[in-house]
Parts: C-alpha cells; sequence; structure tokens
C-alpha cells in the first residue's frame, strides 16, 4: 500500500487536498440529503398521501353502481393527472419495470392507515405508483412533470465547480510549494556534479527560504574552497617542476661513466611529472566544457588508432552508437585513463565494444590480466587507492578516481566487473 503512495512533496499535497475535498463534498451530499431532499420526498409522499385519502374519500356513494376502477376513472376523467389501472392493465403500462421504494411505502402505509405501496419508474418522466390499502387490486399511476433525470439539477452543478475549483486550487498551491523545492533539488545535483550555479532566488514559504539561503552560503563556500585548492595545487606543481627542471639539468652534465644513473634520475622526473599532472587534473575535475555532439564509436577507433601505433593488439565490436552531447575533452580523458589502465595491467591485449538502449549509450574496456579481488574493486575508485595485490602499484593511484569523477559528473554510471575467461572490464553508462 505504501508504494503507491505518492513520495514527492507535490503529490502528497495534492493526495492530501483531494481527500479532504471528497471528504467534504461527501458530508455535503448526505446533509443535503437529510435535511433537503428526505424532507421533500417526504412532503411529496404526504400530498400523495392525502390525496389518495380525499378520492376514496369522495368515492363512498358511487360503489353501490360502478366497480371502484370505475369508479375513480369517473372521478379522475376530468383531472388528467391522477390515472387507475386494474393489476393486469398495470403490468401492461410497465408497472413490473418501476422500482419499489420501501421507505416511501412504509410512509404512505402510515400516511393511509393500512399496507401500501409505491414504485417509481423512470423513463422520460418520473411515474409514481400506488397501490392504496382502500383497495389492495387498484393501482394508481401519477406524473411528476418538472423531473427530468437527463437535466443536471443545481445541486449537482453546484457540487462539480466547487470540487473542480478546489481541485485547481489544490494543485496551483501544491505547485508553488514544490516549484523551490525542485529549482533546489537540480542546484544541488549540479553541486554533487563539480559545478557551481549562480544563487537561488529567495522565493517560496519562510523555511524554503531559509534552506535556499543556506544552500546559497554553502555553494559559495565550496566554490571559494575549490578555488583556494586550485591556486594551492598550482603553486605547489610550479615550486616542485622547478627543483625537478635543475635536477634534469643537473643529470644532463653527467658524465658517460654515470649514464645508468642518469637514466634513472631521468626516468624518475618523468614519473614525477606524470604524478603531478595527475594531481592537477584531479583537483581540475571536471570544467565546464561546452558539450559537442559526437558517436562514442568515433572515440573509441581513435583510441584503438593510437594503441595500434604502440602495437597494441585491439579488437573493437562497436554498436553504431548515435551521436550525443559530450565533453570531448573529459570523454576522451576517460577513454584514455581506461586504455591505459587496461595495457598497463591486462597485458597488452584489450577488447573496445559499445552499444545503447532507449536511455543511456554505453562503451566497455576489457583486457586478458589477472583482475581484480571482488573485495578491492570498490575501493579502486578512491583517491591514490590501487590494486597491489593483482595489477602492480605504478602510477599515483589517481587515474579511476579521475574517470569517476568525470562520468558521475555527466550523470553516467561505471562499473568495474572481472571477465569469466579473465581480465577485468570497465562498463561506462551514459545517459542519452
Amino acid at each position: 500500500m505504501a508504494k503507491l503512495l505518492p513520495r514527492s512533496n507535490f503529490g502528497q499535497t495534492v493526495l492530501l487536498i483531494g481527500c479532504l475535498l471528497l471528504i467534504n463534498q461527501l458530508v455535503s451530499y448526505i446533509s443535503m440529503d437529510i435535511y433537503v431532499v428526505r424532507p421533500s420526498t417526504q412532503q411529496i409522499n404526504q400530498l400523495l398521501a392525502r390525496q389518495v385519502e380525499l378520492l376514496f374519500r369522495d368515492l363512498e356513494t358511487d360503489r353501490s353502481r360502478l366497480t371502484v376502477v370505475d369508479a375513480l376513472r369517473d372521478k379522475l376523467a376530468d383531472d388528467g393527472y391522477m390515472e387507475a389501472f386494474t393489476q393486469p392493465e398495470a403490468r401492461e403500462h410497465g408497472l413490473n419495470q418501476a422500482r419499489l421504494y420501501m421507505v416511501l411505502s412504509k410512509q404512505m402505509s402510515e400516511y393511509l392507515g393500512g399496507d401500501a405501496e409505491v414504485r417509481i419508474s423512470f423513463g422520460e418522466e418520473y411515474l409514481i405508483w400506488i397501490r392504496p390499502p382502500q383497495a389492495p387490486s387498484i393501482w394508481l399511476r401519477v406524473p411528476l412533470t418538472g423531473f427530468d433525470e437527463s437535466v443536471i439539477s443545481p445541486l449537482t452543478i453546484y457540487l462539480m465547480v466547487i470540487g473542480a475549483l478546489s481541485v485547481a486550487g489544490g494543485w496551483w498551491f501544491a505547485r508553488q510549494q514544490s516549484r523551490p523545492l525542485r529549482r533546489l533539488q537540480r542546484a544541488a545535483m549540479v553541486v554533487s556534479r563539480g559545478r557551481f550555479p549562480d544563487p537561488l532566488p529567495l522565493k517560496g514559504p519562510a523555511e524554503v527560504v531559509a534552506v535556499t539561503q543556506a544552500f546559497n552560503q554553502m555553494s559559495r563556500s565550496m566554490k571559494q574552497l575549490e578555488a583556494d585548492r586550485q591556486l594551492l595545487l598550482a603553486g605547489v606543481s610550479h615550486d616542485l617542476r622547478t627543483p625537478l627542471t635543475r635536477i634534469r639539468l643537473a643529470s644532463e652534465m653527467m658524465s658517460d661513466a654515470d649514464a645508468f644513473l642518469k637514466e634513472g634520475i631521468e626516468h624518475d622526473i618523468d614519473d614525477m611529472n606524470q604524478i603531478i599532472d595527475q594531481f592537477i587534473e584531479f583537483v581540475r575535475g571536471n570544467p565546464d566544457e561546452v558539450a559537442t555532439s559526437c558517436s562514442l564509436d568515433t572515440l573509441l577507433k581513435e583510441a584503438a588508432h593510437q594503441e595500434e601505433l604502440r602495437h597494441t593488439q585491439v579488437e573493437l565490436d562497436l554498436g553504431d552508437t548515435p551521436e550525443i552531447e559530450l565533453p570531448l575533452v573529459a570523454i576522451k580523458r576517460v577513454i584514455t585513463n581506461l586504455v591505459e589502465n587496461g595495457v598497463r595491467y591486462g597485458g597488452g591485449d584489450l577488447k573496445l565494444r559499445s552499444g545503447f538502449d532507449k536511455h543511456w549509450v554505453w562503451f566497455s574496456i576489457a583486457d586478458n590480466g589477472p583482475g581484480i579481488p571482488e573485495s578491492q574493486i570498490e575501493t579502486l575508485f578512491e583517491p591514490f587507492t590501487q590494486g597491489d595485490i593483482a595489477r602492480g602499484s605504478v602510477g599515483s593511484g589517481l587515474g579511476l578516481a579521475i574517470v569517476k569523477r568525470v562520468i558521475d559528473g555527466e550523470g553516467g554510471r561505471i562499473r568495474l566487473a572481472n571477465r569469466p575467461q579473465g581480465g577485468l572490464e570497465a562498463i561506462v553508462w551514459l545517459p542519452r
């Protein structure tokens, strides 16, 4: 039952207003029935009973020379309002299609002082059938003019108008209440992807305004913190590269007898420069790059071509993916990092696949290496974490963390899984 209830504030507010409106309509309808409809029906029934009673009272003198039904017809000939029928005639004129009303029959019995029966037939006009206790074999038929069920009563129109206005008002109220919350939710998603939107307008109820104001303050603080962190890392990078450059120059001046030592120093300097680049890339995150329409197949073919130039065997199994809006530099960085991991740790052979469905475009990069223990797969996306046991410990451990940050920033998903035939497969889904 709980799964059927709306979970959003907008849906819950509309449901609450709808339930209250339904209860109000039911109470109004019951009140109208008790205080208006039933008294009116009782008055009509009492008037009909009084008319039947007077009709039979005036008929006392005629019973010696005519049957009751003939005397009633003679009496009603000039009336043109009430008609008298015998039991067979009443059936021929639609008595069997009339509905029996026990409440009206009971009231009529009390008014006439005997066992009476009241039925009502519906059609082009309302017809009331009365079997009086004075003549149990006779049926009196009384048409009720002015009653037409094809015409909506003023009460029904009133209830429909009030209901429609209440629903429209409740929908507008709930929408106004939930609009700033939806705006806040969208802005929070943007901040979670490493971007910082403009301050949100302070609109809505006082509580929502207070939350929005706190969110704006938090966003400004995070933006300033991110700027300070990038500035700090840029300064550290600059300060580190200066002595590294001096060390490289010093190594160039070493004699040929120290060639082995010189080669090791240069290799260590290259590694340190690469680690510094990864630090800067990780802290920079996914900047506000303009999205470009492109197919993942194109990017995968480019990456495969670059690796083939390095004598890496690459198998392509592309699914003719449609073009989507992509930050090309960021997605190329993702593919490059995953390909480099596969080449470095996976034995040199790669398989690149792609495909799409209604909501996602995906690609995967699989290698033939030893794989990763299942317990370590989720931790690989954390900064400075490596799968040391199975895949070595080269690098700074930021490659997959950078990939995860870029994919999360685009609203996508990434999953690492060991292949049954051996090796590790990285699967990336991006929204269409």
